[in-house]
């Protein structure tokens, strides 16, 4: 699994949506088992069908990312774009993307209730690892346009705005 998780890093979101295995302790797997031996664990389920559903999912992950300089060329046309970041406060306040707003249950709220589900709206984690988590929340709920920063506000420092600084996590 560990190999599968290094090629395809929504795998276990694609399993735990479509399959129900690796979204808690009762249907976790470790990084050492394979595939076929997940799969053959859980209704002894088609390993070739099951790839599949990871590889359609991960096309449709990397559909979702934007650019940093695509999304400093949307900022630039169209001031409703939300952004939101999902780090932890300590990283938010450390260092943060202009009018970018820090996730927390006011923000949620304020988003769900807003009464509408196309404003643009792009999510940032420190590398876009975390992000697509948050965007699949919010796409389950009927927001339309949402998207995730490749690369997070690292990539954003590097390709962008070099005063945003970069910082490594231990």
């Amino acid at each position: 699994m560990q190999e599968v998780l290094e090629a395809f890093p929504g795998a276990q979101r694609a399993l735990f949506r479509r399959y129900h295995i690796g979204g808690c302790s009762s249907c976790a797997f470790q990084p050492l088992e394979t595939l076929e031996q997940v799969c053959q664990r859980n209704n002894n389920l088609d390993v070739t069908e099951v790839l599949a559903h990871i590889q359609t999912s991960h096309e449709q992950d990397a559909k979702i990312f934007i650019s940093p300089q695509e999304l400093s060329d949307l900022l630039a046309k169209d001031k409703s774009v939300r952004l939101v970041d999902v780090r932890s406060r300590e990283e938010y306040e450390a260092v943060h993307i202009p009018d970018s707003v820090l996730l927390s249950q006011d923000v949620m709220r304020q988003i769900m209730g807003e009464g509408t589900n196309t404003r643009p709206l792009v999510v940032i984690d420190h590398q876009g690892r975390q992000s697509l988590d948050a965007a699949a929340y919010f796409m389950g709920h009927g927001l339309q346009t949402v998207r995730c920063l490749r690369g997070g506000i690292d990539a954003w420092s590097q390709e962008v705005d070099a005063n945003v600084r970069r910082y490594k996590l231990d």
